[in-house]
């Protein structure tokens, strides 16, 4: 069966390659991604859903009772490599079997299974903390996620300009640097499905904000990239919002009426003038919430200091006045 299996999925990347020069067809994303419980505890929920996007292509989630993150993550096969785009938010391979599962879908046995090479938007833990499951097996490369080792692995000569490919045998992918929400932010397009896989950056989700200067240029370069090329979707990192448009609480790990991960060509090619409105601290347009998550916790914290220094001020006026009324009374008694 599993042989069968992998006759199929190299006669599939054939036959992508075959039809490579043709537009891609968006296929149907028919799935309802796991909504999580109020009470994980009460309502287990399996940690990890793995949907076929077509026989070279997976989508993996970890459930919101796995992680309140509960990253997507991507498999790209081709007939000599195949490519994780990110590796998630959960280190331990027993509450989270991502490598394993992995694995499994790709064809070969042994020695012969193709060759895996784990590659990430960037470099925030929720991406990235399910490397050592990686690490440790054979035939398969984990790429790092700083500035200068992403520079170094995809041949960045020019950051934040220029774009990288990497070739998986009849399927290439190209690689283009995106920061703003990250310094070493990148992107991934892929010619034969149409998919462009912009992590953090762009998604249903709050749009995290660290530079905007830098946001609001890799928006425009995207544009240019994507204005003559066919994008079946837009697929992001996460999906923080529900079908009307409103985010869900930090940490939440119920997702009811959750909004659709998938976003359009034209939503992508919006992206420069919505970035272009943010204010550099917190403000909306449309669905998307855009922040600078440091300078939101700084008001937040100073904002706790004031409330604590203010409890404090009126309880030391409180206990000085009482004090001040108990000398006038002994005053008086005296």
């Amino acid at each position: 069966m599993k042989a069968l299996r992998s006759l199929l999925v190299m006669l599939g990347v054939g036959a992508a390659c075959m039809t490579a020069a043709a537009d891609p067809v968006a296929r149907p994303i028919d799935i309802h991604w796991n909504q999580g419980a109020e009470d994980c505890k009460k309502t287990p929920q399996p940690p990890l859903q793995v949907y076929a996007y077509d026989a070279q292509t997976y989508i993996l989630r970890e459930s919101p009772c796995a992680t309140f993150e509960a990253p997507f993550m991507y498999l790209l096969i081709g007939s000599q490599k195949a490519l994780m785009i990110d590796t998630g938010d959960v280190a331990d391979p027993a509450a989270v079997p991502l490598a394993s599962t992995v694995m499994k879908l790709l064809p070969g046995e042994g020695a012969a299974k193709l060759p895996l090479i784990v590659v990430h938007t960037h470099g925030h833990l929720d991406h990235r903390a399910g490397d050592p499951q990686f690490k440790v097996l054979p035939n398969v490369q984990v790429a790092g996620t700083d500035l200068e080792h992403v520079k170094q692995f995809f041949g960045f000569n020019d950051w934040p300009n220029g774009v990288d490919h990497i070739d998986l045998g009849g399927r290439v992918v190209d690689v283009m640097p995106t920061p703003g929400h990250y310094p070493s932010h990148v992107s991934y397009y892929d010619g034969n499905t149409g998919l462009f896989f912009s992590g953090d950056f762009f998604m249903p989700a709050r749009l995290l904000i660290d530079n905007k200067d830098e946001d609001v240029a890799s928006a425009k370069r995207v544009a240019e990239f994507i204005k003559d090329r066919p994008v079946t979707y837009v697929l992001g990192g996460h999906v923080e919002l529900d079908a009307n448009g409103n985010t869900f609480d930090f940490g939440s790990t119920y997702h009811p009426n959750e909004h659709v991960l998938q976003l359009t060509k034209q939503d992508l090619l919006g992206l420069p003038a919505i970035v272009s409105q943010f204010n550099g601290f917190y403000n909306q347009r449309g669905m998307y919430v855009m922040m600078d998550q440091y300078r939101v916790l700084i008001a937040q914290l100073v904002g706790l200091l004031l409330v604590v220094g203010t409890i404090i001020t009126l309880i030391w006026r409180f206990v000085r006045g009482r004090r001040r009324r108990r000398r006038a009374m002994a005053l008086q008694a005296a």
